[in-house]
């Protein structure tokens, strides 16, 4: 039996020592979620010495600010249903047994920067199916994970304005239709054009006319304030904006702020029949979607029309899909004069 035990002891030991050189970031704690080991190569990732955290549950201070479970915690208490609260990526391998893996960005409070890391846990049993211990090992993917950022936002950003392409708004729209439908809340739209923009480039040449593009840009961004507003720029000289859970009069005071604002930057135009200055039109949408509406086709469909109706009436308006029939009545003009359906735009 003490031969037994040696040979245990020994091979512990040899364990401890292999787990020490890794090159892979490491620790270990126990069943009541101690450090026992933590190895050279988690000192160097995290900036932590062994001697702060050995005998201690402080592992949680090398990673983040606030008290918090690290991976190998959840794996100790057999929590996976607390994975989705606390990481971003994540995966239970088998129940009470193989471990969970998970990524998520760390605030490193030691190095004083983020990581984004990489993590597996695993539990460690003895002959009779008792927890003895926790290994969890990490892997620093911060590089891969801010290039795959930022082919994110090549491929989501509009390149000269900044703005979210049409591929974003495309995918935001078709989304918040559906939370539309589902909270039965309106959801608004608002196009925005800037008035003879040819004529623009036509005088002023291409670069003064992308410097005019990326001023329009700025002062539709700053009017999507809310987490879930989108701004984006359509194509060409266009513009759109997203607005959740506005109605259309509120709406159209934002598309009047955003007129006003362009107006007030006084960018020169001058070209015959364009006016002193660059003004745009802004056509202006809600709708709250009903189970027969389908897609946004309708939404896109008015403010589109709207638009259209704004740049008939003498452009630098704002014009509500809602109460295009007033306007024209309002100048004196019959409707028929704006086609049934002028829509260029669906989803």
């Amino acid at each position: 039996m003490a031969k037994s035990r040696k040979i245990i002891d020994v091979a512990d030991s040899h364990a401890v020592r292999l787990m020490q050189h890794l090159v892979v970031p490491t620790f270990v704690i126990d069943p009541k979620r101690r450090v026992v080991i933590w190895n050279r190569a988690c000192e160097r990732l995290t900036g932590v010495a062994a001697s702060e955290v050995i005998g201690t549950s402080r592992h949680w201070q090398a990673f983040y600010e606030t008290r918090r479970p690290c991976l190998a915690d959840l794996v100790a208490l057999d929590r996976p249903e607390q994975l989705p609260e606390y990481y971003s990526e994540y995966a239970a391998r088998g129940h009470n047994g193989l471990g969970f893996s998970a990524e998520n960005w760390c605030v490193m409070p030691k190095l004083g920067s983020q990581l984004y890391l990489a993590i597996d846990a695993g539990p460690i049993h003895d002959e009779a199916g008792q927890l003895i211990a926790v290994v969890e090992t990490l892997r620093d993917l911060t590089d891969q994970k801010r290039a795959e950022m930022a082919l994110k936002e090549l491929a989501t950003k509009d390149g000269l304005t900044g703005l979210s392409n049409r591929r974003s708004f495309d995918q935001m729209l078709l989304g918040e239709w559906a939370r539309a439908q589902h909270t039965q809340k309106p959801l608004a739209l608002l196009f925005v054009d800037v008035d003879h923009f040819k004529l623009f480039n036509d005088r002023h040449g291409h670069q003064k006319g992308d410097e005019c593009l990326r001023a329009v840009a700025g002062v539709v961004s700053r009017h999507a304030v809310r987490p879930l507003d989108l701004a984006s720029r359509y194509g060409g000289e266009e513009f759109a904006l997203i607005l959740p859970e506005m109605d259309c009069d509120t709406a159209c005071k934002v598309a009047e702020e955003i007129r006003c604002a362009v107006t007030a930057l006084q960018i020169a135009h001058g070209a015959a029949g364009a006016g002193d200055h660059v003004t745009l039109s802004v056509g202006v949408a809600s709708h709250i979607p009903g189970g027969a509406d389908g897609g946004p086709d309708r939404l896109l469909g008015a403010a589109d029309e709207a638009l259209y109706v704004a740049k008939r009436l003498g452009r630098n308006r704002v014009i509500c899909a809602e109460r295009m029939l007033a306007e024209f009545a309002a100048l004196g003009q019959e409707p028929a004069t704006v086609p049934a359906s002028v829509r260029r735009k669906s989803a």
